[in-house]
């Protein structure tokens, strides 16, 4: 299958790229400006998602598509925003598919999401599966956890503090607990439902083998970068949102209120896509000791 491919540049889309290639596609990916070349068998079509007029070529041909696009902090003043790329966006790429008469489309989303989340991350990104949901088209949608591989953000950013500092700061009392899963399982379940019939109008939620508490998450880190014991500083609720919204607008500022709330409430998930997927996900431990190093 010829799949066009939105937001494949990034963390999660390289390693989606590997695992439809090992499967004998080819890929169009879309891409700002053409640059050098990826893998053989990967075509690039310059567009954006933003722009419904610049899709319409670069998906005819095809026969399915995969929206990768997301991020998890705005900067309205630069234009992104999770309207604009959440729902906007979405809508846009479900369009395109229709207009080119492709059946079939895969959406990442988020673990989390739903009509009344706390967050608006997990608001926008309910918004834009009603979109998928509306379409009438052929759809898949994944709901990952906290994904981790070596170019992931998260841990490597504790890793770094860890390493940095004498001690981490901890929001509230890290008892809330995340599931993680790791890059190379998700894009696995994304391949593989392309030739899944029966992952058809169905939503996944993604998650690994570990369920841990924010503190063993940093634990776990220190002790692969040959930490005896992780200092943690708790830094109460209370007081982060009253600091927070008043940095939150700075790029420089490491985190905003919509991610408190999403860590806080938790990240996890039952684990039943294994019923229809059928492999074993990686331990985080073991995933992660593969691109940690003291």
């Amino acid at each position: 299958m010829k799949i066009f491919l939105c937001g494949g540049t990034g963390f999660v889309g390289g390693h989606l790229r590997k695992a439809l290639l090992e499967r004998e596609h080819t890929i169009r990916l879309l891409v700002h400006r053409k640059r050098e070349s990826f893998e053989a068998g990967v075509e690039q079509a310059e567009g954006d998602v933003t722009r419904p007029e610049t899709l319409a070529a670069a998906v005819a041909g095809c026969d399915a598509t995969i929206n990768l696009v997301g991020i998890i902090r705005e900067f309205p003043a630069r234009g992104i925003t999770f309207e604009k790329l959440h729902v906007e966006a979405m809508k846009n790429v479900v369009e395109a598919a229709r207009g080119a008469g492709i059946r079939r489309h895969l959406q990442m989303s988020a673990l989390g999401t739903r009509p009344d989340a706390t967050s608006l991350y997990h608001r926008t990104k309910y918004r834009g599966e009603e979109h998928v949901r509306a379409s009438g088209l052929d759809w898949t949608i994944f709901r990952p956890s906290l994904i981790f591989g070596p170019r992931d953000a998260f841990v490597n950013m504790l890793a770094g503090y860890i390493r940095s500092y004498p001690a981490v700061p901890v929001i509230g009392d890290g008892r809330y607990r995340l599931q993680p899963i790791s890059a190379d399982d998700v894009a696995r379940c994304f391949a593989m439902a392309l030739e899944m019939p029966e992952t058809a109008g169905q939503t996944y939620e993604l998650c690994g083998p570990d369920r841990l508490t924010y503190n063993e998450l940093l634990d776990t880190i220190g002790r692969l970068l040959g930490k005896s014991r992780v200092v943690k500083i708790p830094n109460p609720l209370g007081i982060m949102k009253a600091v927070v919204p008043l940095l939150q607008g700075f790029s420089f500022f490491p985190i905003t209120m919509d991610q408190i709330a999403m860590l806080v409430e938790e990240n996890i998930c039952d684990g039943r896509w294994q019923e229809t997927f059928r492999f074993a996900p990686e331990r985080f431990e073991a995933g992660i000791a593969k691109y940690l190093r003291p």
